[in-house]
């Protein structure tokens, strides 16, 4: 039988509410008492475990004296519409990560495209302006560390204009040289088990979230099984793509040669 699934939005908002607690110096006793619940009611909001109330969050705020970092965490919980609804979990997902990993089979990941790009594959501007905001988590502070192998096949498949594709192969290079930045082609090959994009998120806990494409649009998954399977395909990946010299050498190549 699979595990039980957890809400990686329920699982986000717990660990932000764990981090104002402990920068507040408190324990989860102290906490419980200083809001009139339970002790064991702050371990399972802070486990992901159960939603809690917008109120419950205001007080959470006012005990802790954070302003309202925690009621704004928990309206986000309710803007995640936005996403497609195969989507919805991940978004939260990376926003608390403290490091991404994915293999793209068929387009730039989605933190390195640029916004021609975006727009060329996206059906209306909300969408565009909704992944170009989700980039902000390149610039936080502590940031995370980003490892992407997109297949070779992403630089040769035309997205919009000649002048798109050069600029964006070109932001590819750039991006490359950031701290905590790592991008890598796989070369043309068939890899063993690899059927398709995925994205792995690793939280603060060491607990990740996975989300994996499909044709019908994607699943996000915390099943131990799930996250077995994409570490070990990442692994495999990460080994037979070019290094991250090498790809910046053959994106330049690309640049030049196509798209120029």
């Amino acid at each position: 039988m699979a595990d039980k699934k957890i809400d990686p939005e329920l699982l986000s908002f717990g660990a932000e509410m764990k981090e104002q607690r402990l920068r507040a110096g408190l324990n989860q006793a102290e906490l419980a008492r200083l809001v009139n619940v339970t002790r064991s009611y702050i371990g399972q909001v802070e486990r992901g475990d159960t939603r809690c109330r917008l109120d419950f969050t205001e007080r959470l705020d006012k005990a802790l004296q954070c302003g309202k970092t925690l009621a704004d965490a928990w309206e986000e919980l309710l803007r995640a519409s936005k996403y497609p609804k195969y989507f919805v979990n991940f978004p939260k997902a990376e926003g608390t990560a403290t490091q991404l990993r994915a293999y793209e089979a068929y387009f730039v990941y989605g933190f390195f495209q640029k916004e021609d790009y975006a727009r060329a594959l996206l059906a209306n501007e909300e969408a565009v302006d909704t992944r170009m905001s989700r980039q902000s988590l390149l610039t936080r502070d502590p940031l995370p560390m980003v490892s992407v192998v997109m297949e070779e096949s992403v630089l040769y498949r035309q997205v919009g204009t000649v002048k798109t594709m050069r600029e964006q192969l070109d932001f590819l290079i750039e991006a490359s040289h950031r701290d905590k930045v790592n991008i890598q082609i796989a070369p043309f090959a068939h890899y063993k088990g690899v059927r398709g994009s995925f994205h792995i998120a690793t939280q603060p806990n060491r607990s990740e979230v996975v989300y994996v494409e499909k044709a019908t649009g994607g699943e996000t998954s915390t099943d131990p099984a799930d996250l077995t399977y994409v570490n070990e395909l990442m692994v495999t990946l990460q080994a037979q793509a070019l290094n991250v010299t090498d790809t910046r050498t053959l994106l330049r190549k690309v640049m030049t040669e196509r798209w120029t």
